[in-house]
């Protein structure tokens, strides 16, 4: 399976985390917790990718790479 980057960052106007995968478009996810945002985006990456397939659409190979942030 490729490993696609992912943001995780909180949407004061959601009220949560949202989890996004710059290489997919639109695939984004939304949890209360970071974890929540991250279990439901690595869904949304499966359900991405099993459509791109099923529409013979092409899947992008990964180009960003992981990177740590830090907020202060």
């Amino acid at each position: 399976m490729r490993k696609y980057h992912i943001n995780v960052f909180y949407s004061e106007a959601d009220g949560g985390y949202i989890a996004d995968v710059p290489d997919l478009e639109s695939c984004s996810a939304f949890g209360k917790t970071q974890e929540e945002a991250m279990r439901e985006v690595m869904i949304a990456i499966e359900i991405w990718i099993e459509t791109a397939e099923a529409e013979g659409d092409e899947i992008p190979e990964p180009r960003y790479k992981p990177a740590i942030y830090q907020t202060i």
